[in-house]
């Protein structure tokens, strides 16, 4: 199970059978650039792998003009 902080929401969720940063941003249904994936600190690519009891903070990013 992978613990999830979505921000800015300010919303946590846990999610199960989640093997990589991509495979998250799927299920959240997210593109690689509309989101930050970041675990202790360090900001995650979307190859990286995830595992059980990992706790990933969901920063979605926007831009403007």
């Amino acid at each position: 199970m992978i613990h999830v902080r979505l921000e800015p929401e300010a919303k946590d969720i846990e999610l199960h059978r989640i093997k990589t940063v991509l495979g998250l941003l799927n299920r959240l249904e997210l593109r690689p650039t509309m989101a930050l994936v970041v675990r202790d600190g360090c900001l995650l690519t979307p190859d990286r792998r995830l595992y059980n009891e990992d706790r990933v903070l969901v920063r979605t990013v926007t831009s403007a003009g």
